[in-house]
């Protein structure tokens, strides 16, 4: 067997066959329906079917992966399951063979010295004790299976081997041997020179034996030794297509460069390596960089492809002259390679007081990079969020002006299709596969995260993947199918959602009153969801406007409302997460120029992918001098402009402050197209409530109750309508307590039950404001 014919990979005529073969016997050649056939295959009932199998999804995937394990463990199945299974046994033998080249590592000893003190002698002659006896009790196990592979291919390589280690094994006792008798020597009065001399000697021997053993292996050594190329490895990543473009011609004007150089022109003013890079988490910030550090030494432009990650915990100091020392010790660790600053705006804090001295520590690497001592013999790259990025540069401009505006690199996110390859790929790496089911739940994960500029891209997939396979591992059973092992299922990505008491129509339904609330409300989810129908077959989608305004007094249910209509968006796929924040004047509005804004968008992204409800919103409006409501309204109406579907926001109060304040902003009134008016409740629909309410609690209204209650309130004026009714039942409950608490040996019916007296109590604490 040839090295080359050692390569895991199979021929192309190998692949044809087994397709041919899977063909005639009516399998199915989509290599994941394979294995789904694999899967639903009893071990113990048809053990040879199931090793071919094995063996035809392995050698698909060595069609596709040179050296891949996962096909590697498959093939040393197939062979288990059937011995007489030679194609099985073939590629597996193939597959091993790099795993051979490190056997002899263990062989390796501390240096012994005749002038070392009784101690060190000692301790280095049980260690010599200790890797030989290890290396005896596990090398003849493997040398039983080099001798089998000798015979099973009749190999000249692999009997080169066996007979190496069947040397180097019998020289390894010898020297255990001399080393118990070293050890001994140490502690009594024998000379120990003679021992020690028997040691070195076969030490040697063996020695010897491993660079015979390495020789072996010396080719395919080499050629995983070289280093892939810096490019190679950035076009082997998934997606960033504008960013791979970029490097490339940044690298062709590179060689350029150096090709001019060795004409002998001059260049006077350099190519800044300075760069920048923009991104939000999870798009490579990093991997980038790391690989800029090896295209710059590749090309000789710097001497080192180290790359030294600092952040402003390392840089910034905590008193005067750190800050100085801390930025200083990183840029001479940097010297000759690449200084990478991630998250660079966090040297600059928004408000910093003078005992912060992240300004301080921007000045220091301005003035080292352009200083005479360092300046060219090092890189700087920083990175970070785009648009923080961008505040921190302008703040900046001596240090902006040390990046060219060539040298910005803008990392978009991936898209959910690349988001896809790079789980595959993960999974491939910790020997899995995902199935069709897995790869639709997984988007559909993805999709669902995916709702701001935190989301974190490949990270977050990073996550999704390996809670998958901790799924898997914590639900899997004794004495299952390979596959069982293998594949990450749809069950294994479906994520644990909290159960809800009922579904969201069902919770609009059971609403007392609000007909023409629930109607409309309806109507417009039905629309929602035919619009996401249409665009699912790819036909034309009418714009949907989902911002609304709630009109009426309180207590009549606008916040209930908003709630189930957060969840039915949800439902019907227009929102992803399809929560409700519940936010007011204080949440907006900030005592000082600028961080209102801040303070609005903070709660904008938090309420992404849900609906944010704005209660009393014409409280943002306010006529008095030095108020920022007004940042507040301008600042929503441009989030809710850039957020478009992933934000649906309601605003609620009475009717007409409400027109005043949609009358206020011309934009904002454009923005709100759907009204919804909340009229107060009936003394019938109140009184509903009530014995809703307190049905709850399992507690029960007497007849004569309800008739009070049904006379009374048509002749109040009642204030709060749903609050009020919760409020007057909860009253009346602890009315009833007092009423009967010192009774003895009360029946379940009466504990349950309000009376009409309860309730008259319950009204005249009220109506004194109790």
């Amino acid at each position: 067997m040839t090295q080359q014919n050692r390569q895991a990979k199979p021929a192309e005529g190998q692949v044809c066959h087994w397709k041919n073969e899977l063909d005639q016997k009516g399998y199915i050649q989509n290599e994941a329906e394979l294995l789904n056939v694999i899967k639903n295959i009893n071990e113990k009932a048809d053990p040879k079917k199931l090793s071919e199998l094995l063996t035809f999804a392995a050698i698909s995937r060595l069609s596709k992966y040179t050296d891949d394990t996962l096909a590697s463990a498959w093939l040393q199945k197939a062979v288990e399951l059937d011995s007489g299974n030679m194609m099985a046994a073939a590629q597996f033998g193939k597959s091993e063979w790099k795993n051979k080249s490190n056997l002899l590592d263990t062989l390796t000893f501390p240096p012994i010295r005749e002038t070392d003190n009784r101690a060190a002698k000692k301790k280095t002659a049980e260690q010599f004790i200790e890797i030989c006896r290890s290396f005896i009790n596990k090398s003849d196990d493997e040398l039983e299976d080099l001798q089998k592979k000798q015979d099973a291919y009749e190999d000249i390589e692999y009997r080169k081997l066996a007979d190496i280690l069947e040397k180097a094994i019998q020289e390894t006792a010898f020297l255990l041997k001399a080393s118990e008798e070293y050890d001994q020597s140490i502690s009594g009065v024998f000379h120990t020179s003679t021992y020690y001399t028997d040691m070195k000697k076969h030490l040697n021997a063996i020695n010897g034996f491993k660079d015979e053993w390495k020789k072996i292996f010396e080719s395919e050594e080499e050629e995983a030794d070289i280093q892939k190329d810096p490019l190679e490895e950035l076009n082997e990543m998934v997606g960033l297509h504008s960013v791979k473009s970029r490097v490339h011609d940044f690298y062709r004007f590179l060689k350029y460069q150096n090709v001019r150089k060795s004409l002998g022109f001059q260049t006077k003013d350099e190519l800044s390596l300075n760069m920048i890079l923009t991104g939000n988490p999870g798009t490579g910030k990093t991997t980038i960089a790391r690989l800029l550090a090896k295209i710059y030494h590749s090309l000789g432009v710097l001497p080192r492809e180290e790359v030294i990650e600092a952040d402003r915990s390392q840089l910034v100091g905590g008193f005067v002259g750190q800050t100085e020392e801390n930025v200083r010790a990183a840029v001479e660790k940097a010297i000759g390679g690449v200084l990478f600053i991630d998250e660079a705006y966090s040297l600059k804090r928004e408000g910093q007081t003078g005992s912060d001295y992240g300004q301080t520590a921007i000045d220091t690497i301005v003035s080292l990079m352009t200083g005479t001592e360092y300046g060219g013999k090092f890189a700087v790259i920083m990175a970070g969020y785009p648009e923080e990025m961008r505040q921190f540069l302008d703040s900046n401009p001596g240090l902006r002006s040390r990046f060219p505006e060539s040298n910005f690199i803008a990392l978009l996110d991936y898209s959910n299709e690349e988001l896809l390859q790079i789980a595959e790929k993960l999974s491939a790496d910790n020997d899995y596969v995902l199935t069709e089911g897995a790869k639709q739940e997984l988007g559909k994960r993805i999709e669902k995260e995916r709702v701001d500029e935190t989301f974190g891209n490949a990270r977050t997939v990073r996550n999704i993947v390996l809670d998958a396979i901790f799924m898997r591992g914590s639900q899997a059973k004794n004495n299952e199918n390979i596959m069982a092992y293998t594949l990450l299922e749809k069950e294994d990505f479906e994520s644990e959602e909290e159960e809800k008491p009922m579904n969201p129509h069902e919770q609009l339904d059971q609403l007392i009153g609000l007909e023409t609330v629930k109607t409309e409300v309806e109507n417009l989810v039905s629309f929602v969801k035919m619009q996401q129908i249409r665009r699912e077959k790819g036909l034309p989608v009418v714009p949907i406007q989902l911002h609304s305004v709630f009109t009426g007094n309180p207590g009549t249910g606008k916040t209930t409302v908003a709630k189930i209509y957060a969840e039915l968006l949800k439902e019907c796929g227009f929102l992803k997460r399809g929560h409700l924040m519940v936010a007011s004047r204080a949440d907006f509005v900030a005592g000082y120029v600028g961080q209102t804004a801040i303070k609005t968008k903070k709660k904008i992204r938090e309420a992404l992918g849900g609906v944010l409800f704005i209660d009393e919103a014409y409280s943002l409006l306010s006529h008095t001098s030095g108020d920022f409501g007004k940042e507040v309204i301008d600042t929503l109406v441009d989030e809710m402009t850039k957020h478009n579907e992933n934000l649906v926001v309601v605003l609620a109060g009475y009717p007409n402050e409400m027109k005043k304040l949609m009358s206020s902003n011309p934009g904002l009134k454009s923005r709100f197209k759907k009204f919804f008016h909340f009229k107060d409740y009936s003394t019938a629909e109140l009184l509903e409530i009530i014995i809703s309410y307190a049905g709850q609690y399992e507690y029960r209204l007497t007849d004569e109750a309800q008739d009070y209650l049904n006379s009374t309130l048509s002749e109040l004026e009642v204030n709060g309508n749903g609050r009020f009714a919760a409020n007057l039942a909860d009253e009346a409950i602890q009315a009833q307590a007092m009423r009967i608490v010192s009774a003895i040996d009360e029946d379940i019916e009466q504990v349950s039950t309000l009376e009409k007296e309860d309730f008259e109590i319950a009204l005249n604490k009220l109506s004194k404001g109790e």
